[in-house]
């Protein structure tokens, strides 16, 4: 009985994910929801208090998810770190291309949408975000100890400004139904990093 709840609860994680990749947070209704699980109202409030615990949920699963694709992928220390980071630009990519550019990336539509107007999803959402900057600051730190960034890359910064232009590619890619926008941002973050970003970088400053 105990397995057939938490599979229960599972399904509609899950299935909450699949949604708030591709539709907005007040637009998700929990009736759609359990209509399309088959799940019952008052096993939803079993689980969960209100649909922000939902949400809050929800994020934990998507960053779980991220976690295991960075281990795969980032921490696959048999391959250049830069390597890396193009084959994770690039997995991206392709599994936003299986739904045909429809979906986007669920913590991206959430800070976009309820980044002002909810603080406790908020906080959650930075938290995040902040997670995923260590991962890219990383590789980067160890493709500047190979010699492949300026001895002067300031990884930190570059592994801030990679998460603005990805999302930003991602709502482009959206709007245009096409990967071309990730594209091209993954050959120029590449080539700006390897070209000395930081100079460019106190240059705007």
């Amino acid at each position: 009985m105990r397995f057939m709840s938490q599979q229960t609860r599972h399904i509609l994680v899950q299935h909450g994910a699949e949604l708030l990749t591709e539709f907005s947070y007040n637009a998700l209704g929990i009736d759609r929801l359990l209509r399309e699980t088959g799940v019952s109202k008052g096993s939803f409030y079993h689980f969960f208090d209100s649909k922000q615990g939902f949400a809050l949920e929800v994020i934990g699963w998507y960053e779980a998810y991220f976690e295991e694709r960075f281990c795969r992928i980032l921490g696959d220390s048999e391959t250049p770190p830069l390597q890396r980071l193009a084959q994770w630009m690039r997995t991206g990519r392709n599994r936003l291309a299986r739904h045909q550019f429809r979906r986007g990336c669920l913590v991206g539509n959430l800070s976009q949408e309820l980044g002002s107007t909810d603080p406790v999803l908020s906080k959650k959402l930075q938290a995040v975000f902040r997670g995923w900057e260590s991962w890219i600051a990383d590789v980067l730190a160890q493709a500047k100890a190979r010699n492949d960034l300026p001895a002067d890359a300031d990884t930190e910064s570059l592994a801030r400004i990679f998460w603005i232009g990805w999302q930003g590619a991602i709502l482009r890619a959206k709007l245009e139904g096409s990967g071309k926008p990730l594209d091209d941002f993954s050959n120029f973050f590449i080539a700006y990093a390897t070209q000395g970003g930081n100079f460019y970088i106190e240059k705007v400053r």
